[in-house]
């Protein structure tokens, strides 16, 4: 009787969710807790480097790759990517969160939404499609990275910088640990590419360390929560000169 029950509040509960518009995130066991946001920006040049692409006339400033919930993807496949709650916003979509590889198209948030907005929707401010894009251009333009790195002298160049300077810069201002991550070097060569910096935010949306004590010996190769974002990019050495290429116009 007690199994009835549940299973006939949970069709319930579903059906409500539907109606509301999907704003009922169901739990997952796959998918434990998270407990940070990462705001993901990502540097035009190095994504178009690394795709091997020749991408007509990049964006020459930092842009949104994502709004991530730490340890958590896919929460819920039956919540499709709608293109029309995002009508009112795709102007700033399309400058500051663009589809660097395939301009003016939706493939970039589909994905977002499907892997990652999903899990942030257990947050009330984050719980329908509308609000997911609409907060995380907020959190770009509050963090404004591109104002922040030009301010300390650290600008798309040729010359060689030390990532310890360019993380310096934004702990300097926010006060927090970013997450920094390059391409790293070729064979042969010694200088890694700036790829990727992660600025994170607590449930609450206060910033927080993106960085903390891990006790390797709990990490194992095949936790399906221990992935990287992007398997071509890893945490930049420190040790290594990096360069954070001028942006190619064709």
């Amino acid at each position: 009787m007690v199994l009835c029950l549940r299973h006939a509040l949970a069709v319930f509960v579903t059906l409500v969710a539907i109606h509301h518009g999907f704003t009922y995130v169901p739990k997952s066991r796959h998918n434990q807790e998270w407990k940070k946001l990462i705001l993901t920006h990502h540097w035009p040049a190095t994504v178009c480097e690394m795709d091997h692409s020749h991408c007509k006339n990049p964006p020459k400033y930092w842009t949104l790759h994502g709004l991530w919930p730490d340890k958590a993807q896919m929460c819920n496949n039956s919540w499709p990517f709608e293109y029309s709650e995002i009508q009112d916003i795709l102007p700033e979509l399309n400058h500051y969160w663009p589809d660097i590889l395939h301009p003016n198209k939706s493939q970039l948030w589909k994905h977002e939404w499907q892997k990652h907005g999903t899990c942030a929707a257990s947050l009330e401010c984050l719980n329908t499609q509308h609000k997911y894009f609409s907060k995380g251009l907020e959190l770009y333009t509050k963090v404004d990275l591109n104002s922040v790195l030009e301010k300390s002298g650290i600008v798309p160049s040729t010359k060689y910088y030390q990532i310890k300077d360019i993380e310096n810069a934004i702990i300097g201002c926010f006060g927090v640990v970013p997450k920094i991550q390059c391409v790293p070097p070729h064979q042969g060569e010694n200088v890694q590419t700036l790829g990727q910096i992660e600025i994170c935010f607590t449930k609450e949306l206060q910033l927080r360390n993106c960085t903390e004590p891990v006790d390797e010996s709990l990490l194992s190769l095949n936790d399906p929560l221990n992935w990287s974002y992007n398997d071509d990019l890893h945490v930049c050495d420190n040790s290594t000169n990096t360069l954070y290429p001028p942006v190619k116009e064709l």
